[in-house]
């Protein structure tokens, strides 16, 4: 799961089970991730676009896919989706659009809760803040934040409504 802002600046990355333990996937997540950005501006262009939820952003083989989310400010959450699932068997099924809302109604939930914290600014994640010492760098280091995306990349399952 990745957070981003208007800028393209990760916020977070969470990676689950297989992966999480996997040398080097958070770099070749990083990557996949990255590389859906320019879907998102090519999605949000769409004046034909109503909701929030950007569905499939691309596949990157028959196991992994990329979901995207954006918020109304520009905020965009994606989720990789292996089909193959925690234990990495192969031949799992495959996942609607639809399934996946849950998920980023729950993560978008526990962004706003973040943004309600008034001691967290949102201008102190950007690199321009970073770069001049004034930011506490790119990533959320909210640890109630970092748990809830943590529970919510546990429980998600396929076709759940609410998480």
């Amino acid at each position: 799961m990745k957070l981003m802002r208007v800028q393209d600046n990760p916020l977070h990355i969470s990676l689950f089970p297989p992966h999480s333990s996997t040398p080097g996937a958070y770099l070749e997540f990083s990557f996949i991730l990255n590389s859906s950005l320019d879907i998102f501006d090519l999605r949000r262009r769409d004046k034909n676009r109503v909701d929030q939820d950007l569905g499939l952003l691309h596949a990157i083989d028959e196991r992994l896919s990329v979901w995207g989310w954006e918020t109304g400010t520009g905020t965009r959450f994606a989720i990789v989706l292996d089909v193959w699932g925690r234990e990495g068997i192969e031949g799992g099924r495959g996942v609607g659009e639809a399934e996946l809302r849950g998920a980023f109604r729950a993560l978008q939930t526990a962004y706003i809760r973040l943004l309600q914290n008034p001691f967290y600014v949102p201008d102190e994640h950007t690199p321009m803040a970073a770069r001049e010492g004034r930011g506490k760098g790119s990533q959320i280091t909210s640890r109630k934040f970092i748990e809830e995306v943590e529970r919510i990349g546990m429980v998600w399952r396929p076709g759940m409504s609410n998480v």
